[in-house]
């Protein structure tokens, strides 16, 4: 065997059936594609099995997994393109500029669809801020995804972020990007037909990111300097110029198919397309508008960014080049689609690769890792008892409330446009975002959440609650979901522990998209996050994607009532195990996971929804991380307003005042709406536990939160 097929990233097992399949040994160039295109990151062989147990069909989903992002259907003719993608490694080594491409690139995944770019969301788990490198990787990221979402002209209007030591030399950067897209108007990249011509337009390809895909397929190494060539660069006003080009490119009906060119740049999407439309395609490596001298293999796996590749007729062409110049874009004809089923690259008059487009777009084998239990099973075995005084819970929520993950967030999202293109209706800060869609006159809303604290206690229930967690502020809210991305962040999957985790999350995340009706249509895997000082938890991340009903308002977290009730809705205990008072109370104890219950779980979702078409109530907030007490004081601090608790009819044990889990939220409902209130929750358990008032929150007459502390614990996420 050639020496350095492990040097490409191949095992002896696949380098053995890469050479069965041509009947010879590949060419250093192919071996190169081949390297990458096998990798982790472009052909998910390590968790190809698990993801086909997703359910991906529900009544709005239009477009599933396997293209460029999924679409469901907003109604009138229109649809919402979106995904989430990972850019964990690259902003592990060159913060700004790993945060910054992630970005452009899932713009252009949405893009691909024929969408236009109208929202953004990120997911960043980073790590303690005592840690000088992760503070530095924070503040770098942070400034990556405001410098390039900012410059790009697509708002920034929500996502979830935490902290914890896990993430100091592994930080975990997931992008999300929403499109609006005409449902007669979806672009597709399984569409090619023999003859037709791919274009590529946007920037000259350069050697930044080569084998950025490999890269982001292992673990990070001691020196991660020397990684940086591995990391695009990206140019935010160059991505604003393709985005307008290929959608007026788009508008006049001049597209066959579409790709962006991300991971493994030209070869990934030009094979792609050729394998998902059973074609072959035929590329000029001398057509590649360049910025420097390079070679056959690193023009084919460059991943420089702000390109995209085209499929179009002959006859279009005149035009298609007119518009990018117009826009003042590179662009040139660099191959065409063929019916021999091969990806050929040519240079210099000679074939330098040729392969099956199946084996490079889609052939790695897939590998089957051994799963093993973890020694001692589940950290949690017992809750406390015991019942906590006015003042001792008072202390208890004052330390939760100071914890940076559930400290305020502003600091963030203030550095983000959230207002850009006007449409933004609830701004980041809020336990949802919400958009207008002025085409159809309808408001799509969105969650985003990860909790690998309770994931890494139980990776089933964890993963289901993280997806719960998702949900249940849209259907407080009064959206109903449509459908479900995420990215699957995890350590190595060749240790049989990390590999049983990954396995009982998806197994987790599929019985909730079951259950609940709400299909998985797009997602990312990132495994390999790791480094000599250590792994991460497991950190699925999930986001969901709902429609508002149109007539009725939504439903704030918040509301300047002067009075009226209090009430809780759900069982009045929660769950300590991997919550914020098990974490930062009391470390170290041992405290039990919640259970899933789907049946309680559609009940809460029945009644939440009916809650806000009946206008039932001023404000709700699903109970979430510090449980009952912090969701309280939020609703206190946000909305200026005081609130005054009964312990005659409230619990005041921990499970009570900070259990999480399960479907519980808190409302205030004004004096004239109790009774109709009430009515809606009829069947399932709600208990009236307090009044407004005019200032504080208080638990049978003492201060909880002390209005001179207010500032700086708003606490928003």
């Amino acid at each position: 065997m050639r020496p350095d097929h492990r040097a490409a990233g191949l095992s002896d097992a696949e380098y053995g059936e890469i050479v069965r399949t041509l009947g010879r040994e590949p060419e250093h160039a192919e071996l190169m594609i081949l390297g990458v295109m096998w990798s982790e990151h472009c052909s998910y062989k390590s968790t190809r099995r698990l993801l086909s147990s997703l359910p991906t069909s529900g009544e709005a989903v239009v477009q599933g997994p396997g293209e460029n992002a999924g679409i469901v259907d907003i109604g009138e003719g229109w649809g919402i393109a979106f995904k989430v993608e990972s850019h964990n490694h690259p902003s592990a080594v060159a913060p700004y500029q790993g945060a910054a491409t992630g970005v452009g690139g899932i713009i252009r995944d949405v893009l691909a669809m024929g969408a236009r770019p109208v929202a953004l969301l990120d997911g960043l788990c980073l790590g303690v801020k005592s840690c000088p490198e992760a503070a530095a990787l924070a503040d770098g990221i942070v400034k990556g995804i405001a410098g390039y979402g900012n410059a790009v002209g697509v708002p920034t209007i929500g996502g979830k972020t935490l902290y914890d030591g896990c993430y100091n030399s592994n930080p975990l950067v997931n992008a999300m990007c929403l499109g609006l897209v005409p449902l007669d108007g979806i672009v597709s990249s399984r569409t090619a037909r023999p003859g037709q011509l791919a274009v590529l337009i946007g920037s000259r390809t350069g050697r930044d990111g080569i084998a950025g895909a490999a890269f982001a397929s292992s673990g990070l190494a001691d020196d991660t300097r020397s990684s940086r060539p591995q990391v695009q660069i990206g140019d935010p006003f160059v991505e604003k110029l393709l985005v307008e080009c290929c959608l007026e490119i788009h508008s006049k009906g001049l597209i066959v198919a579409m790709q962006d060119m991300g991971a493994a740049g030209i070869t990934s999407s030009s094979s792609e397309i050729a394998a998902k439309s059973g074609t072959g395609i035929r590329i000029n490596a001398d057509l590649v508008p360049l910025r420097e001298e390079m070679e056959p293999w690193e023009i084919a796996l460059s991943e420089s960014q702000e390109r995209m590749l085209l499929i179009a007729e002959e006859e279009a062409l005149e035009e298609i080049g007119s518009i990018a110049d117009r826009w003042q874009l590179d662009w040139a004809v660099i191959g065409e689609v063929t019916d021999d089923g091969l990806f050929v690259m040519t240079k210099g008059g000679r074939e330098v690769v040729s392969l099956p487009a199946e084996m490079v777009g889609g052939g790695c084998p897939p590998v089957q890792w051994p799963s093993r239990k973890r020694s001692g099973g589940l950290k949690g075995c017992g809750d406390p008892s015991g019942l906590l005084d006015p003042p001792e819970t008072a202390r208890c929520l004052s330390t939760i409330l100071e914890d940076p993950n559930l400290a305020e967030r502003s600091r963030i999202y203030r550095q983000y446009d959230y207002m850009v293109q006007t449409n933004t209706v609830v701004p980041p800060g809020n336990s949802v975002s919400i958009f207008r869609v002025r085409e159809n006159r309808s408001f799509v809303a969105v969650t985003m959440e990860v909790d690998p604290w309770k994931c890494s206690l139980d990776p089933f229930a964890g993963a289901a609650e993280t997806f719960l967690k998702a949900l249940r502020p849209l259907w407080v809210s009064g959206a109903k979901h449509l459908g479900m991305t995420n990215c699957l962040n995890f350590p190595s999957p060749e240790d049989p522990e990390n590999h049983r985790i990954l396995e009982r999350s998806v197994s987790g995340l599929a019985a909730v998209a079951r259950d609940l009706a709400c299909p998985v249509v797009s997602g990312n895997v990132s495994l390999y996050n790791e480094s000599p000082s250590g792994k991460i938890l497991p950190s699925p991340l999930v986001a969901v994607v709902g429609l508002q009903d149109c007539n009725s308002p939504a439903l704030r977290d918040r509301a300047a009532l002067e009075a009226g009730s209090v009430f809780l809705v759900g069982d009045i205990q929660g769950a300590l195990g991997g919550g914020a008072f098990s974490r930062i109370i009391t470390p170290g104890a041992e405290h039990n996971p919640g259970d899933y219950d789907p049946l309680k779980e559609k009940d809460f979702m029945e009644r939440a929804l009916k809650t806000v078409r009946k206008e039932a109530a001023a404000a709700g907030r699903a109970i979430a991380g510090g449980g009952l007490m912090t969701s309280l004081a939020k609703m206190c601090i946000t909305a200026n307003i005081g609130i005054g608790l009964d312990s005659a009819v409230l619990d005041t044990d921990p499970e009570c005042l900070f259990g999480e889990w399960g479907p519980r939220a808190v409302y205030l409902v004004p004096e004239r709406s109790t009774e109709l209130f009430l009515s809606c929750w009829e069947g399932f358990p709600a208990r009236r536990i307090g009044e407004i008032t005019p200032g504080g929150l208080t638990l049978d007459g003492h201060e909880m939160l002390p209005e001179e502390t207010w500032a700086g614990k708003a606490g928003r996420e």
